[in-house]
This record gives C-alpha cells, sequence and structure tokens, in this order.
C-alpha cells in the first residue's frame, strides 16, 4: 500500500505525541521533497521536523510533474499541491 502525506498529518499527531499511529497504521509513509522542507526548514522546531529527518519508514520522493504542483499552488500551498503530484504519480492508495 502506497501512502502519501502532507505536513499537516505530520506535525499534528506529532505535536501530541503520536506520530508513531502513522508507523503502526501504515507502516510506511511518502512525502514530497517540499513538504520535508516545509518541515525541517526551521530545523527541530516545528513538530515532526526530527522524525522526518530520522524515520526509516518516512520516505522523501522527488516529483516528476512540477507542472501539476504549479497548477494546484493557484488554490493549495506548495506541501498540499506536491502531496497531490505525488501521490498521482505513485498511483497512491492514500
Amino acid at each position: 500500500m502506497i501512502i502519501v502525506s502532507n505536513t499537516l498529518p505530520i506535525t499534528n499527531l506529532s505535536a501530541i505525541g503520536k506520530l508513531h499511529l502513522l508507523q503502526q497504521i501504515h507502516g510506511e509513509i511518502i512525502i514530497s521533497s517540499a513538504v520535508f522542507e516545509e518541515l525541517t526548514q526551521w530545523g527541530d522546531s516545528i513538530p515532526g521536523a526530527k522524525e522526518v529527518k530520522t524515520s526509516n519508514w518516512i520516505q522523501v520522493k522527488p516529483i516528476n510533474n512540477m507542472g501539476l504542483v504549479q497548477t494546484l499552488k493557484n488554490q493549495l500551498d506548495e506541501g498540499e499541491s506536491s502531496a497531490i503530484a505525488l501521490a498521482l504519480e505513485l498511483n497512491a492508495d492514500w
């Protein structure tokens, strides 16, 4: 099963000490480089930043269809746009 996440589930679950639930439920999740940047751009001050840098069950994947990301950015932020584009590219289940 392929699971792609944006920033919000990671930060919210990490903030309440429950990020491990994603691993327990899904095993592995995939995030885009933009989501990784959103989480880590301020060091470890954002909940989940340390975990995305150190957890082997969170994989960072590049996006090929940057045109789709640019189109989606008309309505969404870059992390959300890149997560949708990556999910479509990988034919993600969630």
